[in-house]
Formats: structure tokens, C-alpha cells, sequence
């Protein structure tokens, strides 16, 4: 992958800032072990002739996604660490690309201990978020998965494990959250990680929220650059901590009126 990035200041670019954001997710306390992962589509970005995949090894997927067909990713490797995709990102990541018919991939050409480096086992959600995104016409280009501790110790609650409970404790505990995640974070019960079903409970999450919370587990968000998607979790997970300082300082928070609450998202209309 290096070559490819030599030849691709732009790319560079994007795996430089993918690889600092991983950095924050494992200061965070959000990336423990080989937690998380990260998809940026970089079909804009790459010059189909200097990356040439038929030769490499192919794979198959269990689900189609003709929106993605002949479409190039930037992804996170299985098992690998987000404070080792910081350090060394081309040894943590690859990029993987659909074939025609969008049912299958190939991969960079690179081996770990004589095996094929894997994009993550979340690849079927990465991929049915990007579709949904082509499907409606948006210009995200970045999913991005993480276990943001506040946010995941909200959903051990049962009062917050409904999404309209979740969403007024959130936006109500500072104004810059509902400005800036004016969508919302739409709830998924606990799902098999990794599975079909939890990528289709995502997706249904993420058609009408900017953020989608798995129960007990962790969050998919999604946006136009690496950044922009860290800042949504990071401005939620600011509210879940003001929550949690007031209880655990025998306060019970006084959160922003149904009255401010609307003046504000007047304010996000604005964004």
C-alpha cells in the first residue's frame, strides 16, 4: 500500500488523518484491544491505474451491494489495535475493492504471519452503511465504529434503552449537542456483533439519525471526513459525562427546557 500512497497525495492524506482520530480513540479509553473499526470510501481519490486488484485475492460476500460495484475502501484490518493503526497505519489497514457484480472483494496484496490481512469482521455493516448512503445521494464518506465508554454506560439503563429518553438526556445536558447532532442517535437493542441482523438494525438507525448506539456494546457514526465523524461522538459522549459527573455528585441534572431545546434547533438549521 505504501507505493499507492506515494503515488496519491490525497490518500495519503486520508490514512494520515485516519491514523491520528485512531490515536484519539485508544487516549479516549474508546478502542480497548482490537476494538473498533474504520471504513472511508476513497473511490474519488484513487487513479484506477495505478492500483490494480485482479491479481490479488478475491473474496466473496454473503450479501450484494450494487451501489458499491468497482468501488474502492480504505478499511481497518481485523484484529488490529487503533493504537497500532496511530503508529503504522499501512500495517493496520488496507484497501479493498468491489468487484463488478458487488458481491465479492479484493484485497492489497499483503500477508501477516503467512495468512491474508482481513478488513474487519463489522465489513458487512461498513458496507451497508456506504450503500445506504449511495442510495439516498449524500456525500458521507466515513463510517467509523468505536466503544465511547459514556455512551455505552448510558444503555445499562434501562429508562435510557428508549431512544426518546436517550435523546432528550443528551440533548438536553449542553446546547452544542442538539446544534450539532441534530438527528439524534437512534438506539439498537443488543444484536450478535458482526451479524446481518445488527448491520440491518444499524442502517434502519442510520437513515434518520446522525448516530447509531449499540446496547451495551458501542457506536456507528458516519460523516464527510474522519474528523468531522469523531467530533459527533465525542460532542454526545461530553454529554453523557456531564450526566454522569452530576450523579455522581448527588445532583440531579436540570437539563435545557423543551423551549430552549427548540431555539437551538432552530440555531442547527443554520449548520
Amino acid at each position: 500500500m505504501k507505493d499507492y500512497l506515494n503515488q496519491n497525495k490525497a490518500l495519503k492524506r486520508v490514512v494520515s488523518e485516519t491514523s491520528e482520530i485512531a490515536g484519539y480513540l485508544w487516549q479516549r479509553g474508546w478502542a480497548e484491544r482490537n476494538a473498533g473499526n474504520i471504513s472511508v470510501n476513497i473511490t474519488d481519490l484513487v487513479q484506477q491505474e495505478i492500483i490494480e486488484f485482479e491479481s490479488n485475492p478475491f473474496f466473496k460476500l454473503a450479501l450484494t451491494y450494487p451501489k458499491l460495484a468497482n468501488q474502492y475502501f480504505f478499511v481497518t484490518g481485523t484484529g488490529r489495535r487503533m493504537r497500532d493503526l496511530a503508529r503504522k497505519p499501512m500495517k493496520n489497514a488496507l484497501i479493498i475493492k468491489l468487484n463488478g457484480e458487488a458481491n465479492g472483494y479484493w484485497i492489497t496484496s499483503q500477508k501477516i504471519d503467512g495468512t491474508n490481512f482481513m478488513p474487519t469482521s463489522e465489513l458487512p455493516t461498513h458496507l451497508g452503511i456506504h450503500q445506504m448512503i449511495a442510495e439516498r445521494g449524500s456525500s458521507e464518506k466515513v463510517v467509523l465504529h468505536t466503544h465511547a465508554t459514556e455512551l455505552v454506560a448510558l444503555t445499562h439503563a434501562k429508562e435510557f434503552c428508549k431512544q426518546d429518553a436517550l435523546n432528550k438526556l443528551l440533548w438536553g445536558m449542553h446546547p452544542e449537542t442538539i446544534v450539532f447532532v441534530p438527528k439524534g442517535v437512534g438506539f439498537v437493542p443488543y444484536t450478535l456483533p458482526g451479524s446481518v441482523d445488527i448491520a440491518m438494525e444499524t442502517i434502519k438507525a442510520l437513515e434518520e439519525h446522525d448516530v447509531a448506539l449499540w446496547e451495551k456494546h458501542g457506536v456507528f457514526a458516519i460523516g464527510k471526513s474522519i474528523a468531522d465523524t469523531f467530533d459527533v461522538i465525542d460532542i454526545l459522549a461530553k454529554s453523557a459525562r456531564i450526566y454522569f459527573m452530576c450523579r455522581s455528585a448527588n445532583i440531579i441534572p436540570d437539563s435545557l427546557t423543551n423551549l430552549q431545546l427548540a431555539e437551538l434547533k432552530k440555531l442547527a438549521d443554520l449548520f
